[in-house]
């Protein structure tokens, strides 16, 4: 778990570090130096530091300081007199070290530009100097966040520079995953200053914090976790399978797809290792099937609601909502029949798994992480908010970012569906089972598509691996 911060936490780490802002500055600027050196900087390379009139010109002081100590040449333009004591000590610092300061505005060729202008704290539009810097087309080694970008946001600023590399301290801003964010900060690396522990906005899921389900030497197929799927709906057939297979894959010990009568031959005929409920008597799920759904779920540990449902009678989700009495992933179509009221009147655990469309049907409103965490706060159900990077919203609030474009394709969500189901069934906790099959899904996702387009179908195969 690493922690994600706020521009304003990070001030607020800064006012109550034990030690002096010289300290830190010099611990700061001495990670840049050392992430240009990772860069290819060396003796003889050229380098231009662009240096505002705060504490983030000041870590570039240093950093040019320490970089002229390795025989680089290095320049820093100033976009005025340093305005704190700590950065005109940086300044002079910079100076001794032979390190010619002047104006911002003349453009070179170097082999690096260090843009510490601004930092998170950037507001407005940037100066003339330091746009035509950004258009110049060299490699950036940006500080904190680069100039322009909101560092809680993600919003980029007319001119915002595009770094190949940012550094920044103690933890990473919102806006690095956010918004313009991934595309401008390049590779993000978090230096440790000696800053207190901070107070996160999110907490982002590593391997450490997605655990899969281990069977006990005794397990059998019923006590390794049993899942049951609701949904099929013709022409959305595949997408119940998916979801199946997903959590057969995923480790559940058994899995079963209530299937409206009219495709219960299809998925028999499909393949064999999924167990066929066929319900009702047509083609489409009708809400008198709720109480065939009930009574076939009682003998599983979780439903998957949803999947190749189609546009069915609300009625028929509703009923289901409220006589199931354990853990229920309300995905796809499920959500497109019930409003926040109906999972609100829930007691049991429910997981809600929109995409932005979906969200904004549910809720009326724009998707956002923000508002998903007003969604999970009001209807006590967590919910998971696809896309890139994907929030996982409950007690606490955790960011996925294993994922990318890559599963940009119909049928992937309908597989991550069916993990949460599989982890959760098999007693992981909730939230840990959903950031678990969040995490592992993107992950897996983006291992296959190094081979080429990626399908869901494979992806479903594959996640046992």
């Amino acid at each position: 778990m690493q922690p994600i911060i706020s521009v304003a936490e990070s001030r607020r780490l800064d006012e109550i570090a034990a030690e002096p802002v010289d300290v830190l500055m010099r611990r700061a600027g001495l990670a840049v130096a050392l992430r240009a050196v990772g860069l290819g900087v060396g003796y003889g390379n050229r380098v231009v530091v662009l240096a505002g009139t705060g504490n983030n010109g000041g870590d570039g002081y240093i950093a040019a300081a320490y970089l002229a100590r390795r025989g680089v040449a290095v320049e820093v333009q100033a976009l005025g007199e340093p305005g704190t004591g700590a950065a005109r000590s940086a300044a002079t610092f910079a100076e001794q070290a032979g390190v010619e300061v002047v104006p911002a505005g003349r453009l070179t060729a170097p082999d690096l530009l260090i843009d510490a202008a601004f930092g998170s704290g950037f507001r407005g539009e940037l100066p003339p100097a330091l746009v035509a810097w950004s258009a110049a087309g060299q490699q950036v080694l940006a500080v904190d966040v680069p100039s322009g970008l909101d560092g809680d946001t993600g919003a980029a600023a007319a001119g915002t520079f595009t770094a190949a590399a940012t550094v920044t301290f103690q933890a990473r801003k919102t806006g690095h995953l956010i918004g313009e964010g991934p595309e401008r900060c390049g590779a993000v690396t978090v230096a440790d200053i000696g800053l207190p522990n901070p107070s996160p906005v999110w907490q982002l899921v590593e391997e450490v914090d997605a655990p899969r389900p281990q069977r006990p030497r005794t397990a059998h197929k019923w006590s390794s976790g049993s899942v049951l799927v609701v949904g099929g709906a013709p022409g959305l057939s595949g997408a119940a399978a998916l979801a199946g297979t997903a959590a057969l894959r995923a480790g559940a010990g058994a899995v079963a797809l209530a299937c409206p009568q009219g495709l219960a031959t299809a998925y028999e005929a499909a393949g064999v290792d999924l167990l066929v409920a066929p319900t009702g008597t047509g083609d489409v799920l009708e809400p008198g099937d709720a109480a065939s759904i009930l009574e076939l779920a009682e003998r599983f540990d979780a439903l998957v609601l949803g999947p190749g449902l189609g546009p069915v009678e609300p009625d028929l989700v509703r009923r289901v909502l409220a006589g199931w009495p354990g853990g229920l992933v309300l995905d796809a179509d499920g959500l497109n029949a019930v409003t926040p009221a109906d999972i609100a009147e829930r007691s049991e655990p429910t997981v809600l798994t929109p995409h932005a469309g979906e969200f904004s049907r549910l809720t009326g409103g724009e998707a956002s992480w923000q508002a998903a965490g007003e969604l999970a706060r009001a209807t006590g159900a967590v919910v998971l908010l696809k896309g890139n990077p994907t929030f996982v919203m409950g007690d606490e609030q955790w960011v996925v970012t294993t994922g990318g474009p890559e599963l940009a394709t119909i049928g992937t969500g309908d597989v991550l569906a069916g993990m949460i189901g599989a982890y959760w069934a098999a007693g992981l906790p909730t939230e840990v089972a959903v950031r678990s099959a969040a995490f592992r899904h993107g992950a897996l996702g983006r291992a296959l598509a190094a081979d080429g387009p990626l399908l869901a179908s494979r992806l479903a195969e594959e996640v046992g691996r």
